[in-house]
């Protein structure tokens, strides 16, 4: 009997005492998620950390012939260059002046390792960073000595910092501190309209 009533007064618990220990133990658990949070965060990759290794679409079609676009993939300038009938004309005369003209020392997809340095003839698709020192060369499109280059120049890019010169299809010409052509992404086409970087070749 004494048993019981001492068992029944120990159910037998007050508001105020319960109302403290429900509070203490909603204060341990939100503390103990508190905790837990950053632990199960620091498992999860970031936005930040998924962004940078993650494919980027770029949208072409409104690259009229002879412009280009820039887009971001992993922190770096890729370049998407629609290049005129011109432009790809020009590109012919120059293998006797380029450095690797036919890519063979330079970073660049199998599906790339052609005399235009791309999946489709007039679509250039190439990191814009020199392989000298890393700086960002800047375009000089126009032929001749209209853009301050020489008069038997045919187009290209012009690194600001130490001078390299590339053609239009990225390839560095002889002679220069940079001794690498711009490497080329893997990339593919998802449509006529729609490149997708970051993903090696598999639908076009």
């Amino acid at each position: 009997m004494t048993n019981t009533m001492s068992m029944e007064s120990d159910c037998k618990m007050s508001p105020e005492r319960r109302r403290l220990i429900v509070a203490t133990a909603a204060l341990g658990g939100v503390g103990a998620i508190a905790l837990l949070k950053p632990f199960i965060s620091s498992m999860m990759p970031s936005e930040r950390a998924k962004a940078a290794g993650a494919p980027v679409e770029a949208d072409i079609s409104k690259l009229a012939p002879g412009q280009m676009i820039t887009v971001e993939w992993r922190g770096k300038p890729v370049w998407i260059l629609h290049r005129t009938p011109e432009m790809m004309a020009a590109l012919k005369k120059l293998d006797p002046v380029m450095a690797d003209p036919a890519s063979k020392n330079s970073e660049q997809p199998e599906y790339c390792k052609n005399e235009h340095r791309s999946v489709k003839p007039e679509i250039l698709v190439a990191i814009g960073i020199c392989t000298h020192l890393g700086c960002s060369p800047t375009s000089k499109f126009k032929p001749g000595s209209e853009e301050g280059m020489g008069a038997d120049w045919q187009g290209g890019f012009l690194c600001p910092c130490h001078g390299s010169m590339f053609d239009l299809s990225g390839r560095v010409y002889k002679n220069m501190p940079a001794t690498d052509n711009l490497p080329v992404p893997p990339y593919t086409y998802l449509s006529d309209t729609r490149i997708l970087i970051g993903e090696d070749q598999k639908r076009a």
